[in-house]
């Protein structure tokens, strides 16, 4: 792929998060924290790929008949739907789904911060400084951790699961990046389109049929309604048009760190509202993956102040 588009897409983004900025991720993190919680209780009534679909099928209708399509190319948007729609949420949907915990799904999926980065460095042409490589040393260990216990509430196959479902998110991050300055709003809205086909596809063959569908849609209750439009407005159209906002004003090492406080919210409601244990070796494992994106974040800046202090 041609880098030029990229690194055109770098100038005037502010190298640090206004007041204002730094708020609206905050609201984006807790969003997306308290929703595996949401998706667990969602997955009791709806089977996770037609829920998924119903997620993009809710933030494409009505939205997309008032908001123009962005300018951007439909490679990008069918791309960005699909990392998203299938790579990103159908596969977590399908992980949550009896392989792995919420909390410990709300912690891994945050390796998309080395995805993003490390796509980023890519298409940027940099190297992997020795700093980054420890960072990744670090939250793999974490990782690890998290691998040797897995039982019935957490497999290895739940675990990779969610890991590629952080690889999807970081290539969504990449093309929302390189769409540039556009209504991020529209650009989810008709991204989403192209999520749809695909999930409905894969709950048909997979998951029962239209039969399976048909009752599944008119048994669910109003709480599992609800679910469905949590994911699809406040999820998806406020949560993702936001990030992909502050992705396109800032730089991916500035912006990309922001879901660090995803587990913490994700574990914390998923202990209060699911009774989710918190074992010493969990905490452990979410301390090495968090430490290990803070130094990927904060070494280059603590290293200058520790320069300036010597100078």
């Amino acid at each position: 792929m041609n880098s030029a588009p990229y690194q055109a897409a770098q100038s005037g983004r502010s190298e640090q998060l206004p007041v204002s900025h730094l708020l609206l991720a905050l609201a984006i993190v807790a969003v997306w924290g308290t929703n595996f919680v949401v998706i667990k209780l969602s997955l009791g009534a709806f089977p996770p790929y037609l829920f998924a679909a119903l997620r993009y099928i809710f933030a494409l209708l009505p939205l997309v008949f008032f908001v123009p399509r962005p300018k951007v190319p439909w490679g990008n948007l069918c791309i960005y739907g699909l990392a998203t729609g299938v790579g990103q949420f159908g596969v977590m949907f399908y992980a949550m789904d009896g392989h792995i915990s919420p909390g410990l799904a709300s912690l891994v999926i945050q390796t998309q911060v080395f995805f993003t980065i490390g796509f980023a460095m890519f298409f940027a042409k940099e190297g992997l400084k020795i700093y980054q490589a420890v960072a990744v040393g670090i939250g793999m260990i974490g990782l690890l951790i998290i691998a040797v216990h897995t039982d019935a509430d957490t497999t290895f196959l739940g675990l990779a699961l969610v890991l590629f479902s952080g690889l999807s998110w970081g290539v969504a991050n990449t093309l929302s990046r390189r769409a540039g300055s556009i209504n991020m709003l529209s650009y989810v809205v008709w991204a989403s389109a192209f999520s749809i086909p695909p999930l409905l596809m894969i709950s048909v063959i997979f998951e029962g049929g239209w039969q399976q569908i048909s009752t599944s849609i008119s048994s669910a209750s109003f709480g599992a309604w609800a679910g469905v439009l949590w994911q699809s407005w406040a999820n998806t159209l406020f949560g993702y048009a936001a990030w992909g906002w502050l992705l396109s004003k800032h730089p991916a090492a500035v912006v990309a760190p922001a879901p660090l406080l995803v587990p913490i919210f994700g574990m914390g409601a998923s202990a209060f509202f699911l009774s989710e244990p918190l074992p010493i070796w969990k905490i452990l494992a979410a301390g090495l993956v968090i430490i290990g994106l803070l130094i990927n974040l904060f070494w280059p800046s603590i290293k200058a102040k520790v320069k300036q202090g010597f100078s």
